[in-house]
């Protein structure tokens, strides 16, 4: 486990698994620990997963003022997270709303980058629409046999109504099974306060898709074939987006480490090895 002190002395905890050369991790949520990212599909063999618990989650200090909980604030995390790891440059996975967190991260930092990886990541940061595609997304899915009990639920919870997220889950994995709903319910507490204010404030689009396209690195940006969002082509919009970027659909939804590992390991493997070697 490493610790340590962010720009505003909040103590921020990482946990580490598996060798190899560093890979540093941002989980979604928002608001959940970094738990839920496992050892990424067996990705812990190849690399040294350093996962982080953001700000009020997990092992990790809440601040003490909440506005730094802002997607836009929490950058400053990120980067005192590889100060205090000593990198001059670092290899940097952000999954679903933390896609959107090492967006930001990217543009704020492009030299910092060695290689990134966007898992299901949220597109808002870069203005990318998707409110009718979600919707086609779910219904894409209507001959399941859980499908009529849960669209309720997931209505609901899109509304609003924290207290039917576990039951939106199925929509967010492919397929919905027994490893799925064990991932799902072991991993389905998040900071609420944390959630909220996440979205919070961000600069406005056309300025981050600017400084995203300065970012030399290589950009991974993964899509699940059955996720409601991103879709493959809101992948391939943001990867277009980066001079070195690429896009990949994977089997399964939001989680394809958890329903696809082999799958989801290579990919990331390959594309880490295949590219420019860590600095770390």
């Amino acid at each position: 486990m490493i610790s340590f002190a962010s720009y505003d002395r909040t103590v921020l905890v990482c946990h580490e698994r598996g060798e190899g050369p560093t890979l540093v991790c941002l989980p979604g949520g928002p608001g959940r620990s970094s738990g839920y990212l496992g050892d990424l599909g067996g990705l812990a063999a190849q690399r040294r997963l350093i996962l982080l618990d953001n700000r009020g989650t997990g092992e990790s200090e809440a601040p003490v003022n909440p506005a730094t909980y802002a997607m836009d604030r929490m950058v400053a995390d990120v980067e005192a997270l590889r100060v205090h790891l000593g990198f001059e440059q670092m290899d940097l996975l952000g999954h679903s709303a933390a896609g959107g967190l090492a967006l930001l991260y990217a543009a704020r930092y492009p030299e910092r980058i060695g290689h990134l990886v966007l898992v299901t990541p949220s597109v808002q940061p870069v203005g990318i629409e998707m409110t009718e595609q979600w919707y086609a997304q779910i219904e894409s899915r209507a001959d399941e046999r859980w499908y009529g009990s849960r669209l309720p639920d997931l209505k609901a919870w899109d509304a609003g109504d924290e207290s039917r997220r576990l039951r939106a889950q199925p929509f967010f994995y492919s397929p919905w099974n027994e490893t799925a709903e064990a991932h799902a319910t072991q991993f389905a507490e998040r900071s609420i306060e944390a959630a909220e204010r996440f979205y919070t404030s961000m600069p406005a689009p056309e300025e981050t898709r600017a400084s995203l396209a300065k970012v030399t690195a290589p950009v991974l940006v993964i899509a699940g074939e059955q996720d409601p969002g991103p879709l493959p082509a809101h992948a391939a919009e943001l990867a277009g987006i980066f001079p070195g970027g690429t896009s990949i659909v994977l089997p399964g939804a939001h989680y394809p480490w958890v329903t696809a590992p082999n799958a989801f390991a290579e990919a990331v493997g390959r594309f880490l090895e295949t590219s420019l070697p860590n600095s770390a």
